[in-house]
C-alpha cells in the first residue's frame, strides 16, 4: 500500500501549501500522539508517551514546531522541545533520554522555502511502514481534544547541544586528538550552526567556522554539502588542513582536502570501510545504493570487502545493513551510517570516523583516495507530473536499450523517481566520460518530451 503523504524522508513540500501548512502539521501531530499514545511503552499508570521536538533553523520551523506541538497536546502526549538541533542528534536525544518517539521540522538540504516532518521511534530509528499507514489513516479522523486534565505538557530541555556534544566526541578514539590539524567547517547556517564547530575544537583542531550565523532564510544559501564552493574557496583562503561541509540538518557530510578537491560521500565510506577492514574493525559487508559509483563497489571487492546496493535513501540503507547485521553505508550524497557508533545517518560523526582513518594511518584524503579513480557518471534531473509512469513508457524504454548496447558492459543506465520531489533522476555511469554525458542528455530529453 502506498503512503499518500509519507516519502522516502518523512513529509517535505513548499511551505504554506498542503502538507506543509500550520493546520495539516497540527493534525498530524494529533494523529501520530493518538497513534504514540495507545501503543503498547509499558509506561506507569498515569504517565503519559513523550515525544521530543526538534528543528533546523528555517523560519518556518516556529510556526511547526508549536503547530505540532499543539497536536500533540491535544492527544494527551507530553512533548520535550530541543530547538535547532540536527536531526541525528534528536535520533540520540530519544535513546538518552529514554522517550517514546522524536520528530525533527526540516527539510534537509532544500531551501528555507521549504520544510518537513521526519519521526523517530523510541530506539532513534525512522519509523517503520506500518506505523506511517497508521498516522496517515488517522488524518482522516476529527481531532477530539483530550480533557483539559488530560492534555499533554510541554517542557524545554536546556543542554540538549551540550549532550550532543559530548556523544559526538565520544565516538572518536580517546588515544587520538585532532591537534596540529586547521580544519574549516561549513555549517550550512543550519542546526549544526552552534555545535560542530565545539566537537572538532574539543578534540584539539583549530577550527575555523563558516556558515554558521542562521536568519531563518539562508539555510543551504550557497553553502554547505550541497554547495561546496563556498568551503573550498574557504579552505583554500585559509590554507586549512581540510574541510568538512554539513548540510542544514548535519545528516549529511562532505570533505575537501587542502588543494580545494572535493571528496563525496561514496569516497568517504570507502575510506572508513577501507581502514576499518585493514584493521579488523569491519563487520560483514558495505552498503551503498543504486547511486554508489562503480569504481567504489569494483574497488571494495577488491579488498574482499562484500557490497550490496539498497534502493537510494538512508532508510533503505540501514535496513540493508540491519538484514545483513553489517554497520557501514551510505550514498554519494553524504548520508553515512555507522551503526556502531549511531542510529541514523550523521555528518559530524561521520566526519569524525574519517579524521581517526586520516590520523590513524597518517594520510591525506587524496593519498587514501589515490588507487580508486571513480567512473564519470552524469545526473539529470527531469521535472515530471507527479502521477508519471516513466517504466512502461516505450520511447523512454527504447532509448535506454539503445544506451546500454552503446556502453557495452563499460557502464549503466539508471532512472528512478525522487522520493521528495516530481522528478525522474536520470543516472549514467561509465569509463568514456563523452558517451556518458551524450547518453544522459539523450535519455533526459525523452523522459521530458514523454512527461509533456
Amino acid at each position: 500500500m502506498t503512503k499518500k503523504y509519507f516519502g522516502t524522508d518523512g513529509i517535505r513540500g513548499r511551505v504554506g501549501v498542503t502538507p506543509i501548512t500550520p493546520e495539516f502539521i497540527m493534525h498530524l501531530g494529533y494523529s501520530a500522539g493518538k497513534v504514540f499514545a495507545a501503543a503498547d511503552w509499558h509506561l506507569m499508570k498515569g504517565e503519559r508517551p513523550m515525544v521530543l521536538i526538534g528543528k533546523d533553523t528555517r523560519i518556518s520551523g516556529y510556526m511547526l514546531e508549536s503547530a505540532m506541538e499543539a497536536g500533540f497536546s491535544a492527544a494527551g502526549v507530553d512533548v520535550l522541545l530541543s530547538g535547532p538541533m540536527p536531526t541525528s542528534a534528536v535520533a540520540y536525544l530519544i535513546r538518552a533520554l529514554r522517550i517514546q518517539a522524536g520528530v525533527v521540522i526540516s527539510a534537509s538540504h532544500n531551501s528555507y522555502e521549504d520544510n518537513g516532518v521526519k519521526f523517530f521511534s523510541s530506539d532513534g530509528s525512522k519509523l517503520p511502514d506500518e506505523i506511517e499507514h497508521k498516522i496517515e489513516a488517522g488524518l482522516s479522523a476529527p481531532i477530539e481534544t483530550m480533557p483539559s486534565a488530560q492534555l499533554g505538557k510541554v517542557q524545554r530541555i536546556k543542554d540538549a547541544s551540550g549532550r550532543y556534544i559530548e556523544f559526538c566526541k565520544s565516538t572518536f578514539p580517546y588515544h587520538l586528538d585532532l591537534r596540529g590539524l586547521r580544519i574549516v567547517v561549513d555549517c550550512a547556517h543550519g542546526a549544526t550552526y552552534h555545535i560542530a564547530g565545539h566537537v572538532l575544537h574539543e578534540l584539539g583542531a583549530e577550527v575555523i567556522t563558516i556558515a554558521a550565523q542562521p536568519d531563518g532564510l539562508n539555510i543551504n544559501h550557497e553553502c554547505g554539502a550541497t554547495y561546496c564552493e563556498t568551503l573550498q574557496a574557504a579552505v583554500k583562503k585559509n590554507r586549512a588542513d581540510i574541510g568538512i561541509a554539513l548540510d542544514g540538518d548535519g545528516d549529511r557530510v562532505m570533505m575537501v582536502d587542502k588543494a580545494g578537491v572535493l571528496y563525496d560521500g561514496d569516497q568517504l565510506i570507502y575510506i572508513i570501510a577501507k581502514h576499518r577492514f585493514l584493521n579488523n574493525q569491519l563487520k560483514g559487508g558495505v552498503v551503498g545504493t543504486l547511486m554508489t559509483n562503480l569504481a567504489i563497489e569494483n574497488s571494495l571487492q577488491k579488498l574482499g570487502i562484500p557490497f550490496k546496493r539498497a534502493n537510494v535513501g538512508d532508510r533503505y540503507v540501514l535496513e540493508l545493513l540491519q538484514e545483513n547485521n553489517w554497520q557501514l553505508g551510505g550514498e554519494g550524497s553524504g548520508h553515512i551510517i555507522c551503526a556502531d557508533k549511531h542510529t541514523t545517518g550523521d555528518g559530524i560523526i561521520a566526519a569524525l570516523q574519517v579524521l581517526y582513518a586520516l590520523r590513524d594511518t597518517d594520510k591525506t584524503l587524496a593519498e587514501s583516495m589515490g588507487e580508486v579513480q571513480l567512473f564519470p557518471q552524469k545526473l539529470i534531473n527531469v521535472k515530471v507530473p507527479k502521477i508519471f509512469d516513466f517504466q512502461t513508457n516505450y520511447a523512454i524504454q527504447a532509448k535506454q536499450q539503445e544506451a546500454n548496447q552503446d556502453l557495452d558492459g563499460n557502464g549503466r543506465v539508471l532512472l528512478r523517481a525522487s522520493g521528495t520531489e516530481p522528478l525522474v533522476r536520470v543516472m549514467v555511469e561509465g569509463k568514456d566520460e563523452d558517451k556518458v554525458g551524450y547518453w544522459a542528455e539523450q535519455i533526459a530529453g525523452v523522459v521530458k518530451s514523454a512527461a509533456a
